[in-house]
């Protein structure tokens, strides 16, 4: 059972930057999506950022493109979020997972791989 270590949470200002990152140790597999969710309170699980693992292809929800960019690293095993421009609503709780998604979306899961533990990111002033 793979369980990523997870790290770069924490409180940031408006308009401040994040980085988190995600290592599965001895995860390979190529044919998944890996990266992100959030879920804020009171609101459902969102995917966020995905890289496709056997590509590099890269998606990300319409609310944070131009502002957040995923990437991995070549062994396929480490992904990192880097978070930049970050608002108020970016507050939420960050999980990060490998997973298959049913075809034309990355963020539409049917089997997850790996889910990490959760890491709070709160944007406040």
């Amino acid at each position: 059972q793979v369980r990523p270590v997870v790290s770069g949470g924490g409180p940031v200002q408006p308009g401040g930057s994040l980085r988190l990152s995600c290592a599965a140790s001895g995860y390979t597999d190529s044919t998944t999506y890996m990266g992100w969710f959030r879920q804020a309170p009171g609101k459902e699980r969102e995917g966020v950022a995905a890289i496709y693992a056997g590509g590099g292809s890269t998606y990300y929800t319409d609310s944070v493109k131009g502002r957040f960019t995923i990437s991995q690293d070549n062994a396929k095993n480490t992904v990192w979020l880097q978070m930049d421009s970050l608002k108020p609503e970016d507050t939420a709780q960050y999980y990060c997972a490998a997973w298959k998604s049913y075809g034309g979306s990355a963020f539409r899961p049917y089997a997850f791989y790996y889910w990490g533990q959760g890491t709070q990111v709160t944007v406040s002033s």
